[in-house]
């Protein structure tokens, strides 16, 4: 219930996040004729442009993990991220190509903002959110774009024992810089591509690397996504989000590509997996064949989940543990649209997400 101090507005379609999937809808909404700030409204808690890009290492270049996507329109800006500076850190790359586009399509992202929580008010949806500058707020709409990916809700998977370790434990999100463990013994979890970028910044600084994953690494000997083996990963994750069910690694389907320096990684011996730990002691983790290995220092780079906390009060969640999403429109509640979600999360998908999504609230308003 609002309170005297909260602030009420209204507006028919909210869109929750300004990442790539989130300005994507909006660049979209503006090309079928509806005004930013009248028809629709950007919420985002970054303090910036730049979506989740903003907050990744100082380190981190582009080309060195997934690749970034284009948004549609950006060439009209005559930006490309297939021709950005990679001697840059890829967030300050990202966070200015944003800028500019929010500027140049007029999007008016209303920064920061924290979207607490969206429940119903009678044929209402609220939007409940607060923020440093704009203090509390509930916003009615109509429709509801939730474009809020995943950084902000990672998984920390459980083994016995994290809770003696008396080390630093630290996800990808938290991860600032390779020389804060310098001379410590670090351990390194995942067997995607942020891992493996950890242990090629590491390596020559920390005292000693080992690196576990949950399942064997694929690699692909290609320094480029293979479209069959991304195409059936994206299908993967659609069969899931269609059944409700919680989605499944986009790794998992398309592997590790092996670029030049990664096969470097593997010829000197650094990049070789070994299979899980078996416990976490105080000082270090146990093998399931018993032997021990000292660490200061465990990365999880075990990757993350959607971030759909605030949405709890509208009970989407399937029993089998997702939500039923077919084309980013829920198929419980019709005006709620998931953008960035499940197949739509990929290198693939995300791109094409904002259309399809437009043309339904467009269709519904």
């Amino acid at each position: 219930m609002a309170t005297s101090t909260t602030t009420t507005t209204t507006v028919p379609v909210v869109i929750i996040g300004a990442g790539q999937a989130g300005l994507s809808v909006a660049y979209h909404l503006k090309r079928f004729g509806l005004t930013a700030g009248r028809d629709f409204v950007v919420f985002d808690r970054g303090v910036e442009a730049g979506g989740a890009w903003q907050y990744r290492w100082e380190s981190l270049r582009l080309g060195a993990a997934h690749r970034v996507n284009d948004l549609p329109g950006l060439s009209e800006l005559g930006l490309s991220f297939e021709t950005a500076d990679r001697s840059r850190p890829a967030r300050d790359v990202v966070t200015e190509y944003y800028r500019r586009f929010e500027e140049h399509f007029e999007l008016n992202v209303v920064r920061p903002v924290a979207v607490d929580s969206v429940f119903n008010r009678r044929a209402d949806l609220v939007v409940r959110t607060s923020s440093p500058a704009f203090g509390d707020r509930e916003t009615l709409a109509g429709l509801l774009v939730n474009a809020t990916g995943t950084w902000g809700a990672p998984f920390i998977p459980h083994y016995p024992g994290a809770a003696s370790f008396t080390g630093r434990q630290l996800h990808t999100n938290g991860f600032v810089d390779a020389a804060e463990f310098a001379g410590q013994r670090v351990v390194v979890v995942g067997g995607g591509t942020s891992a493996i970028g950890f242990l090629l910044e590491l390596d020559g600084v920390a005292a000693s690397l080992t690196w576990a994953s949950r399942r064997p690494v694929d690699w692909v000997h290609t320094e480029h996504l293979d479209l069959e083996g991304a195409s059936a990963a994206v299908a993967m994750q659609d069969e899931a989000a269609r059944a409700g069910r919680a989605l499944p690694s986009i790794v998992s389907g398309t592997g590790v590509p092996v670029s030049r320096r990664i096969q470097a990684g593997i010829d000197r011996g650094l990049l070789v997996e070994r299979p899980m730990f078996a416990a976490i002691e105080p000082t270090g983790v146990r093998w399931p064949n018993g032997t021990f290995t000292e660490a200061d220092a465990i990365i999880w780079a075990t990757g993350f989940r959607p971030e759909l906390r605030h949405l709890a009060p509208l009970k989407l969640r399937d029993k089998a543990g997702g939500l039923v999403v077919g084309a980013g429109s829920s198929w419980t509640d019709p005006r709620i649209f998931l953008a960035g979600y499940g197949p739509q999360a990929s290198t693939i998908g995300a791109r094409r997400a904002g259309r399809v999504i437009a043309r339904q609230v467009i269709a519904l308003l």
